[in-house]
């Protein structure tokens, strides 16, 4: 439509303005048409799209219900949970073991011997102006413009050597530098206490603590010998030799004895426990019956929250008397009438749709057939207690609960060959009922996609059939409103003239009265 600004029937006295209007609504039918068509293009993309979003979700589950890792859960409880937890994988093999922990695993924390505003000490690391003292400020024997050195070695990279200006340097900068070095030890300073600590970062009897000294005397270390020297200087480090290095843990499991492990949480024979105090333990291994029984629950659940949707569009009533609202229909509507009429006019478009359908019929079909699982027992869902509701329509399942753990407690390997039987060939009729489902999904949402494409589509071009279609129309509807502005600009012209025309009239009779009147 033209932008023109337009004033019409200055002349002629007529209300141009609702001529045109009501003129243009002829030529504007077809582009509402086409615009309406777009819409209804756009929700059933919309509503396409929602399902693939669903197929999604179970496809990951579905996947999860291949795996025979979810059939093979295992649960482990510890006689005595102050002495170690335990958890069991699914490579652990059911019984009793018995633990004793000798030894736990230490890291490396020294601390200094004493309160540092107290010894050797000038004042506390906060001055009474509230800033914080320099190095120099801080500790006796340190003057200013003195340069404070030493190397410092952990279980990480090589000894680092450390300089700083006592003058302009706090102990929070040496307690920073220290920390930024990655040597696999940590630095820190309470202020509370005025205590410096330098502790290893894991625990383990590779990790290590060496200071060598320098100005800053932390504490004197003889690599050679690796004994520390009595020398005590400036930051007391409390002494002995064997607290600089970590410890491993030591255990013996089930008769195996001597176990050495750098860290308390440790794993043996599937098995992975936290070792918390020393003492005599016993971890008894079991199958997870409720982890699998939770396990096809979920399964059956995520399979209902995709069935319903696809079978609620397939038997949608349409509404074929509400069509998408065009601007002026809405602007004689309230809001919620607004609503109200959207919500008919975007039901039953996917109504018997052909791919959903198809998809419901496939899984439909594929929850029903039985799986060669070797056990005739257990080889289709109804025998584990899965069955269609009394509304076979509705398509949805529901879980007999007892007969399902019956079964999972009476043969867990049938029931994981249900599920996740892999053949040795790709021959679909031998697969387990989630490997079926799961090709059944993948092929599911590539028509869909293909038809509707995806809302996770980065792409700027949408390749599938609707967006094609929408595109086609789209174009469709700019040729049209180049034709229709064309058409409003003609008519614009013609009641131009005629303004002209009827003005020249009412001139010349003007002048014609102004004669007539004067003579």
């Amino acid at each position: 439509m033209s932008t023109n600004m337009r004033i019409g029937g200055l002349a002629s006295g007529m209300d141009i303005d609702s001529i045109m209007e009501d003129l243009m609504k002829a030529y504007r039918m077809p582009v509402q048409k086409l615009e309406q068509d777009k819409q209804i293009l756009e929700w059933q993309q919309e509503g396409y799209r929602e399902i693939n979003t669903k197929l999604l979700s179970f496809r990951d589950t579905a996947f999860d219900m291949r795996l025979q890792s979810t059939y093979l859960a295992k649960k482990a409880s510890s006689s005595n949970e102050s002495i170690l937890t335990a958890t069991a994988g699914t490579n652990a093999t059911p019984g009793n073991y018995d633990i004793t922990v000798d030894k736990l695993a230490e890291g490396v924390s020294i601390g200094s011997k004493n309160n540092l505003a107290d010894v050797d000490s000038n004042e506390d690391e906060t001055k009474s102006d509230g800033t914080t003292a320099k190095l120099y400020e801080q500790f006796s024997g340190i003057s200013d413009g003195d340069t404070i050195t030493f190397t410092l070695a952990g279980s990480k990279g090589d000894p680092t050597p450390f300089s700083f200006d006592a003058s302009t340097s706090t102990i929070y900068d040496v307690v920073s530098k220290i920390n930024n070095a990655e040597l696999g030890i940590k630095a820190s300073y309470d202020t509370e206490y005025n205590r410096f600590f330098l502790a290893s970062e894991s625990t383990g009897s590779d990790q290590i603590i060496k200071v060598t000294n320098d100005t800053m005397n932390f504490m004197s270390y003889d690599t050679a010998t690796e004994t520390i020297d009595d020398t005590i200087l400036k930051l007391e480090i409390k002494q002995g030799s064997d607290i600089y290095k970590g410890k491993d843990a030591q255990f013996d499991f089930s008769g195996a004895n001597d176990i050495n492990s750098s860290t308390n949480s440790v794993t043996i024979n599937g098995v992975s426990m936290e070792l918390k105090s020393l003492g005599t333990n016993t971890v008894t291994v079991t199958s997870n019956t409720d982890a699998v029984f939770d396990s096809v629950v979920k399964f059956i659940d995520e399979y209902n929250k995709v069935i319903e949707p696809i079978t609620d569009k397939l038997h949608e009533t349409k509404y074929r008397d509400y069509k998408p609202l065009t601007d002026a229909q809405r602007e004689q509507l309230t809001d919620d009438q607004i609503d109200q009429w959207i919500e008919k006019a975007q039901s039953g478009l996917l109504r018997n749709d052909p791919i959903l359908s198809n998809v419901q019929s496939k899984m439909r079909m594929t929850m029903s057939t039985s799986v060669p699982t070797g056990n005739s027992d257990y080889d289709r869902m109804a025998d584990i207690g899965i069955a269609t509701t009394k509304d076979y329509m509705s398509g949805k399942l529901v879980v007999d609960e007892a007969k399902l753990r019956q079964a999972i407690e009476s043969d867990p390997e049938a029931v994981m060959e249900l599920f996740a039987h892999a053949p040795d060939s790709e021959d679909y009729s031998d697969m387990g009922i989630a490997r079926r489902l799961y090709e059944d999904v993948n092929n599911a949402m590539k028509r869909i996609s293909d038809k509707a494409g995806s809302k996770n589509d980065y792409s700027l071009v949408d390749d599938s059939f609707i967006g094609k279609r929408i595109d086609r129309i789209e174009d469709q509807i700019d040729r049209k409103e180049e034709r229709l502005t064309q058409v409003e600009d003609r008519y614009w012209r013609q009641f131009t003239a005629m303004e002209k025309a009827i003005q020249q009239m009412n001139q010349q009779s003007a002048w014609l009265s102004q004669q007539f009147g004067s003579s």
